[in-house]
This record gives structure tokens, sequence and C-alpha cells, in this order.
């Protein structure tokens, strides 16, 4: 069984209307999650060790000024089109489109006021909640009228989320959850005593400002061999590696299959990532630099989280040669993205 509950989490600044912010808490025997209207973002989730005893393993804000101030993503929807798009610029049907550059000279996460910054149009469902909004033509320079749908439902170990959109125009999209993880429990110092694997052969070399460079590049024989476990922190330090910031090219077959583990042998903690879509960004928390206060007045220093971000390839509407990232009218974006939590 599923328990939902609802409850006011604060206000918007004046300046942005002032409307109430909802937080919904689901919770099972196994897990509990709560989520805002806000980005429909994840601000906790809490899972057992091996001994029971649950910790809250998702960065965040204990209030929403947290969230509202400018931070990197926690927890949060992004979208139109997550991750980056080079020099913000596309053209669809032979018409160009010029986006916001929020990322050095791209366009990241959907740009200045994306998907985690507005507020969503929440449904209690009898498992989880669904979130709704319509995305107007021309928003962050992105065309057409996109409706978007993300639920949340939880059933005992696993929380799914689904992503589904209809648009008016030919658009490119790309919905992600941002959560960043420590299955140490957030707020633990690193993550380098996680054990990592990727079910991925080839993954997208980057240029120097996070842009693939169009190579689809195996795996094989190189620090992204991630096909077997490996503990992080040994493994960054063995090939040299600054962190990961990279999408790993999954299977191209739109059903579900697992493509993802973490494991936190210390704990027992393990968090499997099963999805529909067609590529994953594996990214070490690189940015974190102990600037931000998060819940519990902790501070987050770099590689104190990882994130898993199921998604299509980044600058993928730039790049012929990857996963189609255009929804035309008439169609419908429909993915989903499971997370399975155990303890070992």
């Amino acid at each position: 069984m599923t328990e939902v509950k609802t409850e006011v989490f604060g206000h918007m600044p004046p300046e942005e209307g002032g409307e109430v912010v909802e937080k919904f808490v689901l919770k099972s025997d196994s897990l509990k999650v709560e989520i805002l209207s806000l980005g429909c973002i994840i601000t906790a989730l809490e899972t057992k060790d091996r001994d029971g005893k649950f910790s809250d393993v998702v960065l965040g804000f204990d209030t929403l000024e947290g969230y509202t101030r400018k931070h990197p993503f926690f927890g949060a929807v992004v979208g139109r089109v997550a991750n980056r798009i080079a020099k913000g610029r596309f053209s669809v049907d032979g018409k160009e489109y010029q986006l916001f550059l929020n990322n050095g000279p791209n366009s990241l996460h959907g740009g200045s006021r994306g998907f985690d910054k507005v507020l969503w149009s929440p449904q209690v469902l009898p498992n989880g909640v669904c979130f709704f909004r319509l995305s107007p033509d021309g928003e962050e320079g992105y065309p057409g009228d996109l409706k978007v749908w993300v639920t949340y439902t939880l059933s005992g170990r696993e929380l799914a989320i689904n992503y589904r959109a209809q648009t008016s125009k030919t658009t490119p999209i790309s919905l992600t959850n941002h959560a960043y993880f420590n299955l140490a429990g957030q707020g633990s110092r690193d993550i380098y005593e996680h054990e990592i694997s990727i079910e991925a052969d080839s993954y997208l070399p980057v240029d120097d400002t996070k842009i693939p460079t169009g190579e689809v590049a195996a795996v094989h024989g190189t620090g992204f061999d991630l096909r077997q476990p490996v503990e992080l922190g040994k493994h960054l330090q063995k090939f040299c590696l600054d962190g990961f910031d990279h999408n790993f090219c999954l299977q191209q077959a739109q059903v579900r299959r697992l493509v993802a583990r973490a494991c936190h042998p210390p704990t027992g903690r393990v968090m499997e990532v099963h999805t529909t879509q067609p590529g994953i960004q594996f990214y070490t928390g690189n940015n974190l630099d102990g600037s931000l206060k998060g819940k519990g007045a902790v501070v987050y220093p770099k590689h104190s989280a990882f994130c898993l971000e199921t998604q299509n390839w980044p600058d993928a509407v730039n790049k012929p040669h990857f996963p189609n990232v255009l929804l035309r009218p008439g169609e419908e974006y429909n993915h989903t993205t499971w997370l399975v939590f155990n303890a070992t």
C-alpha cells in the first residue's frame, strides 16, 4: 500500500506571484519520497540500509528559499530539453531557433527559466501524483504549445517517473529528473565508496564546453567502461579522471531495461535504474564546491553526490545520427524511468 499526503511547503516570492507550493509525500513500507509542485522537485527520498535504518539519500534544501534561489537543479525535472544544446541553436523544418545561453556558449536544461523553476498543476493519485503544465509556444525560444505530464508513482521499493508530452508544432523534447544521490545518506562527505555499473558499450566524448563531438566511442579499454561494477574513488584515481559528466549510450529499444546500478557496500543500500530512454548522463557532482548549505545545514562539496539522468543524447537536435529528439504534432512523447531501492 502507498500512502499519499499533501502539505503546504511555502509560497513563491511575491515577484513570482506568491502562489502556494505544495509538497506531496508518498510512503510505502520501504520508501518515502517527497515531491514539490515547483519543478516536480524530489526534495527527499528515504530508503532502508541493511539494518532497516532509513536515511534520506538525495541532496536538497529544508526550505523553499533554497529552491527559488540559484542551485544546480537539485531533484528537479528539467526541460524542454535536458542537457546541452550547442550555442543554443537548432533548426526545425528549415526554421532557425535561438535559445537563451545559460551554460557558457550553450543552452542547458531548458534555459534561464526551464521546467525546474515553474509551478505545475498537481493531481493526487491513489499511489502517487501527476503534475501537468502547458509550456506556451515560444517559451525559452522553443516552438509549439507543449502539454506535459510528469507522473510519480510509488509501489513498494520502486519509484516510477513517467513523462508524457504533446505539441502543436514540431519541437525538440528530452525530459529527465536531476536528483543528486548519495546512498550513504545526503550530507555524507563523498561518493568514493560507491560501486557503479552502467550497461553501455559506448559513450559520447565531449569538447571543452561539454558538447558531444559527434563521435560515438566504444567504452572498451577506457575509463568509461562501467559494464562491470567499479569502486568510484579508486576508478577515478586509476584513470586520472576529475569525474564524470558524460552520456552513456544505451541499447536502442524503447522497452524497460536495467541500465545502471549503484551500491554502497558500507550500508548495503542499492539503487537500480531501469528506463525506456536511449541515454543516461552519469554526473559525479564535479561542480559542487561546498558553497551551498543543504538539508540540516550541511555543505555539499565536490563529488558528494552522483546523478544518473535518463534522457536523450545531448545536442541530438544538431546531430542527425543521434536518436531522434523531435516531437511532431499528433505524436506523443512517452518515457518512463524506474528507480528500485534494495539493501544487501
